[in-house]
């Protein structure tokens, strides 16, 4: 496309008017203008919430990207450390151990999985995180569907449905550990939820209502799920292939 009309051209991209720009140029135009707001597809809105923080602008985006920077502060992600050590050892005398022969991509993407819903919503493995993930396939099916109309029998329909379902059950999380915070059983350390609903403004009321929770959990959830796996398999490709760095990561 840019052979026939250049870095700069107009288009249809998932049934929006698109302008497409390319280079160098137009990278720091995009990224350092302060004019410009980043928007998800009409399809990621509807599945995620327009209560997250791709959606929101001004005070409410900085509200929102403050509570999720509580989150991320070193001295909380260095809690995480333990509990993503014991995923990744189960899930290796499970699913790697005396094994031949590996599918890397599905069992990375399961581990992602797995330890997304752990830090986010302190789901162990069971029934409820069971059905998050069924409801998780069906919602990244209808992410990037090429027509966003809600018809029977498409992906987009299916990826709404699950995306209700998948409310629920966070919204189902978000009552239990308001009541968990109260009789003392969970700390603003013990996951996303835990911390979201422990944040207040300087009057004392909490920072975040209980649909922006839901709506930020979802996208936490989507957001660190294909891009951490994908990298992971890139990553065991990598030392699949290089033996001397393999050999080294092992020595160290």
């Amino acid at each position: 496309r840019v052979d026939r009309y250049g870095p700069v051209s107009k288009l249809s991209l998932f049934g929006t008017p698109t302008v497409l720009l390319t280079g160098p140029a137009a990278n720091k135009f995009l990224f350092f203008n302060a004019a410009l707001a980043s928007q998800q597809p009409r399809t990621v809105q509807r599945i995620v919430g327009e209560r997250n923080i791709l959606e929101l602008m001004g005070a409410d985006h900085k509200r929102i990207r403050g509570a999720l920077l509580e989150f991320l502060k070193p001295d909380m992600l260095r809690l995480y450390v333990g509990k993503i050590d014991g995923e990744v050892r189960r899930h290796l005398d499970e699913n790697w151990a005396g094994s031949r022969t590996v599918t890397v991509m599905p069992l990375m993407k399961k581990l992602t999985f797995d330890i997304i819903s752990l830090l986010l919503f302190g789901l162990e493995r069971g029934t409820v995180r069971d059905a998050l993930a069924g409801d998780f396939k069906h919602i990244m099916d209808g992410t990037w569907a090429v027509v966003p109309w809600d018809l029977p029998l498409t992906a987009f329909r299916r990826s709404l449905k699950a995306s209700a379902s998948a409310r629920r059950v966070i919204a189902g999380i978000i009552r239990e550990t308001k009541a968990k915070l109260e009789r003392g059983e969970a700390s603003r350390s013990s996951d996303l939820i835990a911390c979201l609903l422990s944040l207040t403004d300087d009057s004392g009321a909490r920072l975040l209502s209980d649909k922006e929770i839901v709506d930020n959990a979802m996208l936490s959830l989507i957001a660190g799920h294909d891009t951490s796996s994908i990298l992971l398999t890139f990553l065991i490709r990598h030392l699949a292939n290089d033996p001397d760095t393999l050999a080294a990561m092992v020595q160290g």
